[in-house]
């Protein structure tokens, strides 16, 4: 099956930079889209960031010019850059991922299992 494994979150302070890492395994014929939400406590799981296989990219609001996506399909492997942290970005930070695992299957979204990301004042 497909895994989706996500790595570099942790504990920074306001004004901090992390780098976030996802990686697709298993039995994998195509990625399409691929992109990080994230939820905070209380909250609804949000769209932070996606870029498509060809590489256009989509950001929300809050996150524009503080945050860059990109991928190396190679790898199988989505990054999120993130500067300028404050504690609005605390939360878990989940990636997703579009992918056929045949030829003829069709597209599915998969999840990771969420990092955590919190931002100290």
């Amino acid at each position: 099956q497909v895994q989706l494994v996500e790595s570099g979150g942790g504990l920074v302070q306001a004004g901090g930079s992390l780098r976030l890492s996802c990686a697709a395994s298993g039995i994998i014929f195509r990625v399409n889209a691929m992109g990080w939400y994230r939820q905070a406590p209380g909250k609804q799981r949000e769209l932070v960031a996606d870029i498509t296989s060809g590489g256009s990219t989509n950001y929300a609001d809050s996150v524009k010019g503080r945050f860059t996506i990109d991928r190396d399909n190679a790898k199988k492997t989505v990054y999120l850059q993130m500067n300028s942290l404050d504690s609005e970005d605390t939360a878990v930070y989940y990636c997703n991922a579009v992918i056929k695992t045949t030829a003829i299957a069709p597209f599915n979204a998969y999840w990771g299992q969420g990092t955590q990301v919190t931002v100290s004042s």
